[in-house]
């Protein structure tokens, strides 16, 4: 697993989730311990990907996925940031739901070669958006299994908040596959298509026919 050559952001997430994770042990909170372990272990599984399959991660994506998965996690739920900030599960799910749509992007286009002329720009624009809508589903069985096994809250009022995250999600996938067929069209939203340059450059031997 390669855990060099991140950012700074992501080993100062290690570092408090092992911090946090040692102090709610002293202090009892077994609660806390388990969630600070398993967004620890969250945080590993885009680097581990790496060694299971050929592809590069940019390191970008990767530190918005541990970004991402510590927020959602450790500071929305240890550090009650969902009951501070009223906007804070909109934002997470948006911006969550973007990224991993750009994500089934990337996988689709990989199937093509990276060929943006042989790739067809709708059904591609479509699989973009059930992937990251389907991320989203599955992370609401994954609160509800959270909520109902270690007690916590994570679904807030139920049915209201699970409906809300998913029509959030909805939609910030709608806005990834929107960029995604228009860079396939030749038109360039400009922090979309360098994250997915930077993808293609990482991973040229996947991509041998662009």
């Amino acid at each position: 697993m390669e855990i060099r050559n991140q950012s700074y952001v992501v080993y100062i997430i290690w570092l408090l989730l092992i911090g946090a994770a040692i102090f709610a042990a002293f202090s009892g909170q077994w609660a806390s311990v388990f969630v600070a372990i398993v967004t620890l272990i969250l945080t590993l599984i885009p680097l581990a990907l790496q060694d299971v399959f050929p592809i590069k991660i940019p390191v970008i994506f990767t530190t918005a996925i541990i970004v991402f998965t510590y927020t959602a996690l450790f500071l929305g739920e240890v550090a009650g940031f969902y009951e501070r900030y009223w906007w804070w599960d909109i934002f997470l799910h948006g911006g969550s739901a973007m990224g991993f749509g750009l994500i089934g992007f990337v996988i689709i286009f990989l199937l093509f070669g990276g060929n943006r002329f042989a790739a067809p720009p709708v059904a591609i624009a479509w699989f973009s958006f059930c992937f990251g809508t389907s991320i989203g589903s599955l992370w609401e069985i994954f609160e509800f299994l959270m909520d109902t096994t270690l007690g916590l809250n994570m679904q807030k009022s139920g049915l209201y908040d699970t409906m809300g995250d998913l029509i959030v999600d909805a939609i910030g996938s709608a806005l990834a596959a929107t960029s995604g067929y228009f860079y396939l069209r030749g038109r360039r939203f400009a922090l979309i298509a360098d994250l997915i340059d930077e993808f293609v450059s990482n991973n040229r031997g996947l991509f041998k026919r662009r």
